[in-house]
């Protein structure tokens, strides 16, 4: 039960805190969805300083599992892929691979991070 409330509680601050960083940027893009793009690759990198400071199980299911969950966003992500792919091309790909490697070098910089 209480690791229910963990998660859940921290993925209710996460959506919220990703809610004001898409208000912030602009939330209707031609481009690059700016917003999804930060948001994907600040989350990528946060978890990875949480998973390399070797957090107490009940302190990674709040900040990891549940923040991070409810901060990053895989459906946006997707859809913005699906809009990007019918009106920009060379966007897209730019995205996707923008997206995957960053988060991925953000991931492991993270856990460098972390660990020291």
């Amino acid at each position: 039960m209480i690791e229910t409330l963990l998660v859940g509680s921290g993925a209710a601050l996460g959506a919220m805190l990703r809610f004001a960083l898409n208000n912030y940027f602009e939330p209707k893009t031609t481009r690059l969805p700016k917003s999804t793009f930060f948001i994907n690759l600040t989350g990528s990198l946060l978890l990875g300083i949480f998973f390399g400071m070797h957090l107490s199980n009940p302190l990674y299911l709040f900040l990891g599992t549940g923040i991070m969950g409810g901060y990053t966003t895989f459906s946006t992500y997707n859809f913005e892929l699906f809009v990007l792919w019918k009106n920009d091309r060379p966007m897209f790909y730019r995205y996707v691979f923008g997206s995957y490697g960053l988060g991925l070098l953000l991931s492991f910089i993270g856990i460098v991070i972390g660990s020291n």
